[in-house]
């Protein structure tokens, strides 16, 4: 059978997307585009956002008017935490966040079989998971870079998110799993790797003797010395002086840290129930530019939570720029049903919180420009993955996006000497 999938949300759901290509190949079942004729549909869904359930639905209908005679199946956050809504809307199979081979064989079994008039479901409860579901590690169809998810589960319950409910407990894979499968994707041919997981900073804590993420990435490093080992995004807590000293000292990790901001005011913190404050999450900035030459810090940032004031939003401003970041993803806070925060008090108009977008993309463009400026005349290896703009297109460690001119560099590491900014990246010529 021809199975189309696609996929909405954050590098986990990618990840567990490539995992499901990889198994259905092996199994015999061609890939195709999600916009190509197919035999099965698979949406891969998200539900950190009212938007992300909205472009979930959106998905099925279009793969249904596609392909009416086809089957589609849904699965991800959307259903595991939303199964009435996701049973409206005219899917063949639901499943939920978890149990992806489950969910494939009775895929295939539906696929063979006779039409129901009700949807097959595979849902479970998340808190009763227990155990890491271990899949292929990869990258998605036509991609140099790899994932491997080492982490899966929250139990932060911050106070605007609705992820705990749909991922579940905390359950990691142990470091040695970990690093054969690192060592199979270098083998693949992979040149780099990413690290990732809902709440990677909180790998660990169901294993024996609670090993630390640091642990985790030192024995990838060592597995892979010949690959690039890039991190998902961390709780800024978790940067401490051992944890900065231990990574520093291996050679092929990427010097590029996504600290979970969200808030630079105190206050906004606490109501978000988040565990730092905006001094810690300097003191993380601090701790890894120290130990790191010019690394790359980049961060979320959600404008206008409920209650926020002037005057936090203003202590949010001077905090980001203290912290001076290379690059900032920028959202306004968007209500989702099912969490505490949705039902505080002093929910702020959305032209509010548009506008405190605006400010803040601006002073984050302004830092961005400055680490760019930092490169200009430095050399750095570059690993190209697609031509565009006439010019092939590939990352730095640090992550920032470099072009240059050159032939069939897909999955090629070069030296670069930066000559000038492209934009919002940097351009330059291979050595």
């Amino acid at each position: 059978m021809r199975v189309a999938i696609h996929t909405l949300g954050c590098k986990v759901n990618q990840y567990e997307s490539q995992a499901m290509e990889e198994i259905l190949t092996a199994r015999g079942h061609p890939l195709v585009p999600f916009e190509d004729p197919a035999d099965v549909y698979i949406v891969n869904s998200c539900t950190v956002t009212a938007t992300s359930d909205k472009k979930s639905r959106q998905a099925v209908r279009q793969a249904r008017k596609r392909a009416p005679e086809a089957l589609v199946a849904l699965c991800g956050c959307y259903p595991q935490v939303s199964p009435e809504d996701a049973r409206k809307i005219d899917a063949d199979l639901i499943g939920g966040s978890g149990d992806r081979l489950g969910f494939l064989d009775l895929l295939e079994q539906k696929a063979g079989g006779k039409p129901q008039a009700e949807p097959v479901e595979n849902l479970d409860d998340p808190f009763r998971r227990r155990v890491f579901e271990a899949l292929p590690a990869g990258g998605l169809e036509g991609r140099t870079r790899a994932m491997l998810k080492v982490e899966d589960g929250c139990t932060n319950f911050c106070t605007y998110c609705i992820i705990p409910y749909a991922r579940g407990a905390v359950r990691s894979l142990p470091a040695d799993q970990a690093a054969e499968q690192a060592k199979g994707l270098a083998r693949q041919g992979y040149r780099e790797l990413v690290i990732t997981g809902i709440e990677l900073s909180t790998y660990g804590r169901d294993l024996p003797g609670r090993p630390d993420l640091a642990s985790l990435i030192e024995a990838v490093c060592h597995a892979v010395p010949e690959m690039r080992v890039r991190l998902g995004s961390l709780e800024p807590r978790t940067v401490t002086e051992d944890f900065c000293a231990r990574l520093a000292a291996l050679p092929n990790l990427c010097p590029h840290f996504h600290l979970s901001l969200q808030s630079g005011s105190n206050a906004t913190l606490k109501r978000m129930n988040r565990k730092y404050t905006a001094e810690r999450f300097l003191e993380s900035c601090r701790l890894l530019r120290q130990h790191f030459d010019r690394p790359a810090i980049t961060t979320d940032l959600i404008c206008g939570f409920a209650g926020e004031t002037e005057e936090e939003f203003a202590e949010t401003l001077a905090m980001i720029e203290t912290a001076d970041f290379s690059a900032m993803h920028i959202f306004p806070y968007s209500r989702r049903s099912g969490t505490v925060a949705d039902r505080m008090p002093d929910q702020l108009p959305n032209a509010v919180k548009d506008a405190r977008c605006h400010q803040a993309a601006a002073v984050a463009a302004e830092m961005e420009q400055r680490y760019l400026e930092r490169w200009v005349g430095e050399t750095l290896p570059v690993l190209f993955e697609e031509e565009a703009d006439g010019l092939w297109r590939g990352h730095a460690p640090n992550y920032v996006a470099v072009y240059a001119a050159g032939v069939d560099l897909h999955n090629v590491l070069k030296d670069v000497k930066i000559t000038g900014l492209h934009g919002q990246a940097l351009e330059g010529v291979i050595l």
